[in-house]
């Protein structure tokens, strides 16, 4: 049997995962073991995401917690040394740009173990992105290069990774999405918030650009009270968030917004409920970009850039920036139905799973 760590290391890791660990569970060529090395925990939220998304408890849980990045890789790193020298895998897969795919690769790496990069190629072009320096180090060392799109394909080619090492397997994040739609469907959370179907925009902000700068926060906030007098705003808050409109001052700008709806943090499917019944979205994450192009809703990017270009050359999102008059615009623009054609990507189509399992068989010369 072929022994792979699967390695989680923050929320999005869980959805990208439970495809993966399902379909090496039914091959009778690969031994998978799945280490958690608790570079976010959150014990209610974990719990959560394992019961709703049927992923087997890790073997290992590395607990690192939060520290600056360096101390962070650099305790996953002596953390993860440990389980390789104890387990002896014959590869490691990581997935997407968090702390825990670079720190996990690099020590594989170094001790001859393969590693196998689920989501390579992606590029932002924006190195002051941690994100971005953790993909380009974790495809410069990987030995097989999973991508979601074509152009990340592309890119790493045009960065002179071999061809015989990169294969085109679509977007892990829309197998569990399709997957546990029906399923998300049966959650009451509409109701529990007292809104209905295509009736409320749904937010995420959590990126640092937004919510750690005092004046962006503050204008992302005066916008989101010009069009709560439009419609209803769900905005599942990140803990972070929420700490730092205090911090600022800012709590006057939600009391003023009665049609601004703040939520904690929901679990996988009431989230996936949420989004999928939402007249549109506006977000700063890079999975929900992925979710609504996959399911067409209209979706508002608030940031510079975005590692995931399809989602707007072929899908539904926009990028604005930090610009608020276009937040604005492009947000009447889905209230009014006037939003542009999309499609949904190549190899979006809950299979991704299937295939990557298929490669790694024949890559590694199981079968």
């Amino acid at each position: 049997m072929y022994k792979i760590i699967n390695v989680v290391g923050a929320r999005p890791n869980f959805m990208k995962i439970a495809p993966i660990m399902k379909q090496m569970n039914g091959s009778n060529l690969i031994e998978p073991i799945l280490v958690h090395t608790g570079q976010h925990y959150d014990e209610k939220m974990s719990d959560l995401f394992f019961n709703e998304l049927e992923i087997p408890r890790p073997s290992v849980n590395l607990e690192v917690g939060s520290d600056s990045q360096a101390k962070q890789v650099a305790k996953i790193m002596e953390r993860f040394d440990d389980i390789c020298n104890e387990v002896k895998p014959d590869a490691i897969l990581v997935v997407g740009d968090v702390n825990s795919t670079m720190a996990c690769s690099l020590v594989a790496s170094k001790l001859g173990i393969k590693v196998i990069h689920m989501e390579a190629g992606l590029r932002s072009y924006d190195r002051s992105m941690p994100e971005e320096i953790n993909r380009l180090v974790t495809d410069s060392i990987a030995d097989l290069l999973l991508t979601p799109s074509a152009d990340g394909t592309e890119n790493l080619l045009k960065e002179g990774i071999a061809t015989d090492k990169i294969f085109f397997v679509g977007n892990i994040m829309i197998d569990t999405l399709f997957h546990f739609l029906p399923k998300a469907n049966k959650t009451n959370i509409l109701e529990k918030l007292n809104i209905e179907s295509n009736d409320y925009a749904a937010i995420t902000l959590h990126r640092p650009s937004n919510v750690d700068n005092p004046l962006n926060l503050e204008n992302i906030l005066k916008t989101f009270n010009i069009l709560q007098k439009d419609i209803k705003i769900v905005f599942p808050i990140h803990p972070r968030t929420i700490k730092n409109i205090k911090t600022f001052g800012l709590g006057h700008l939600i009391d003023d917004s009665p049609n601004l709806l703040l939520t904690e943090p929901l679990g996988y499917l009431e989230f996936q409920k949420l989004m999928s019944n939402s007249k549109f979205v506006i977000t700063d994450s890079g999975g929900v970009q992925e979710e609504t192009t996959a399911l067409k809703i209209p979706c508002i990017t608030v940031r510079e850039n975005t590692e995931r270009p399809v989602t707007i050359t072929e899908g539904s999102n926009e990028l604005v920036g930090f610009d608020m008059e276009k937040l604005l615009y492009y947000s009447h623009k889905a209230m009014n139905n006037q939003w542009k054609e999309s499609k949904i990507p190549v190899y979006w189509d809950g299979n991704t799973a299937v295939r990557v399992i298929d490669i790694i068989e024949k890559y590694f010369g199981l079968k």
